[in-house]
């Protein structure tokens, strides 16, 4: 389900949530992601020991993430990832 980010637990940061753009990649921008390969994640907004599931079902599927798609591959229950509710179609969604 979408999240406030003004409702994220231990008070929110407008200069952090803008920063995680540079975890999105563009879905059409295949040469782009080919040159820079390094993978940067989005971390869950409840706990920062795992990555955030709305930006998991969006980066392996619509995002076409190919860095994370490839680091994916060794996770045998990588297809099993449920979003719950609507999900922000694009990042700066997130950014009201």
């Amino acid at each position: 389900m979408a999240v406030n980010p003004h409702d994220i637990p231990n008070g929110y940061s407008i200069e952090k949530h803008k920063a995680l753009s540079s975890t999105i990649v563009e879905p059409n921008d295949i040469e782009g992601q080919l040159r820079n390969t390094e993978l940067k994640v989005m971390t869950c907004h409840e706990t920062e020991r795992s990555h955030c599931v709305g930006w998991l079902y969006n980066q392996l599927g619509s995002g076409n993430n190919i860095a994370l798609r490839i680091a994916m591959m060794s996770y045998e229950n990588a297809g099993d990832i449920e979003v719950f509710g609507e999900q922000h179609k694009c990042f700066q969604e997130t950014l009201r």
